[in-house]
C-alpha cells in the first residue's frame, strides 16, 4: 500500500524561495531561490564569502533563515524544531557531508560503527539487518573488510571522505548536500571519489547539492549549477552552458580565474576583484 505521506515524485524534493539570512548589518544571503529534482545533482558556486556554504547551513537546519521558505520532500523545514521525531525525519531527508572528514567522524569509532550508528538512529532495524546494510554501504562506497574496521587515523584522507559518504547514505536521505567535499584531496583520489557519486546517484536516485569553487569538480558531477556573489545568485542555468558560455561578468571571471596548462603565476595574482 502506497505512503500517503510521502512526496510527489512529480514535485521537487527541494524547494527554496525567497532564502534570506542576515548576521547582525551582514546580509549573507540574499533573495536565493531554486528548486532540485529527484535523481538530479545542482552546484552552487562562488568564491569564498559568496554565501554559498551559508545557504547550504540553513537547508541542513545548522543556521536559521532570516526570511524566505526551505521545502523538503513535501514538507516545510524552515524554522528550527524541538521534536526529536520531527529531527531524525529532517535528518532522514537530508545530510551533509564536509570538507574535512578526520573532524567530522569520531576518532574513537571504527568506520562500521559510524554507519551503524546512523542505522540505529534513523532504522528500527534488528540488529542482523543493520549490519547486512553495514556491509552493503560499505561495499557501495569501495571500502574493504579491513577498512570498515579501521580507525580513522588509520585511513587516507579519500577512504576516511568514503566513510563519511556511507555514513551519510546510511540516513537514506532524498538530498545529500556535499561541501567542499573533495577539495582536501589530490586530483586522482577526487577523481575516483566523483566517479563514486555519480554511481551513487545512478543506484539510488539520490539528489546532490555540490558546494563548490571547483569548476572542473562542478562540470564532472553537477547538471544544473548556480553562480553566487554576495550573497546573491547572479547567473543559473544548464552546467555545460553556465561554464562554456558564461552571460555575467562575475561568472566570466570566475572561469577565467581557472588556471589552464602552462599557467604561471604572476606577482600580481589573478585574483577575483
Amino acid at each position: 500500500m502506497p505512503d500517503a505521506t510521502a512526496p510527489n515524485p512529480s514535485e521537487p524534493v527541494l524547494t527554496v524561495d525567497g532564502l534570506r539570512k542576515e548576521f547582525g548589518s551582514l546580509v549573507a544571503v540574499d533573495d536565493v531561490s531554486f528548486a532540485v529534482a529527484a535523481g538530479r545533482s545542482m552546484a552552487i558556486v562562488g568564491e569564498s564569502g559568496s554565501g554559498k556554504t551559508t545557504v547550504a547551513r540553513m537547508i541542513v537546519g545548522l543556521e536559521r533563515p532570516t526570511s524566505g521558505t526551505i521545502n523538503a520532500c513535501g514538507s516545510d523545514r524552515s524554522r528550527p524544531t524541538r521534536s526529536g521525531r520531527v529531527r531524525r525525519r529532517r535528518g532522514g531527508e537530508i545530510q551533509i557531508v564536509f570538507q574535512d572528514p578526520y573532524t567530522s567522524l569520531d576518532p574513537r569509532q571504527t568506520a562500521e560503527d559510524a554507519i551503524e550508528e546512523v542505522l540505529r538512529l534513523h532504522h528500527r532495524w534488528p540488529p542482523d539487518r543493520r549490519r547486512s546494510r553495514v556491509v552493503e554501504l560499505i561495499d557501495l562506497v569501495g571500502l574493504d573488510t579491513r577498512q570498515a574496521r579501521s580507525l580513522p587515523r588509520a585511513l587516507s584522507g579519500g577512504q576516511r571522505q568514503r566513510v563519511a559518504i556511507a555514513r551519510a547514505l546510511a540516513a537514506e536521505p532524498r538530498v545529500l548536500i556535499l561541501d567542499e567535499s573533495v577539495a582536501a584531496l589530490d586530483v586522482s583520489i577526487q577523481a575516483q571519489v566523483l566517479n563514486l557519486l555519480a554511481d551513487i546517484r545512478d543506484q539510488t536516485a539520490v539528489s546532490y547539492i555540490l558546494i563548490s569553487h571547483d569548476l572542473a569538480v562542478v562540470r564532472q558531477l553537477a547538471d544544473h549549477a548556480i553562480v553566487m556573489y554576495r550573497g546573491r545568485i547572479v547567473e543559473q542555468g544548464p552546467t555545460g552552458q553556465i561554464l562554456d558560455d558564461p552571460q555575467h561578468p562575475y561568472t566570466r571571471r570566475l572561469r577565467a580565474s581557472v588556471p589552464r596548462p602552462g599557467w604561471k603565476p604572476t606577482r600580481a595574482g589573478s585574483e577575483l576583484s
